[in-house]
C-alpha cells in the first residue's frame, strides 16, 4: 500500500475504536484528536460510511458522527421517506 492508503486505514482504526467505546463525536472532534489532514478524515469518513458503519448529520460547518446499528437504521428509514417530517 502506499503512504496515503495506510494514513487512511489507521485513521479507520482510531476512529472506529474510539467510536464504539463513545457512539458519538464530531468530525472536528475526531480531526482535532487524531492529527488527522482534513482529505484523511473524510477518506476514513466515507469508508466507515460506504461500510454502514456510522451515519453523518451535518451541522453547518461540522458532521457529527454517530456509530452503530442504530444509526444506521435511523439513515435508511430517512432515505426511505425523505419527505416525511422530523
Amino acid at each position: 500500500m502506499n503512504p496515503l492508503q495506510d494514513n487512511i486505514n489507521e485513521a479507520i482504526k482510531q476512529m472506529t475504536d474510539y467510536l464504539t467505546a463513545n457512539h458519538k463525536a464530531t468530525a472536528w472532534q475526531l480531526k482535532v484528536m487524531f492529527r488527522l489532514s482534513s482529505s484523511v478524515l473524510y477518506l476514513a469518513l466515507g469508508t466507515l460510511l460506504a461500510q454502514q458503519k456510522i451515519t453523518l448529520d451535518a451541522d453547518g460547518i461540522d458532521y457529527h458522527v454517530t456509530w452503530g446499528a442504530e444509526a444506521v437504521k435511523k439513515q435508511a428509514a430517512e432515505a426511505a421517506n425523505p419527505f416525511q417530517p422530523n
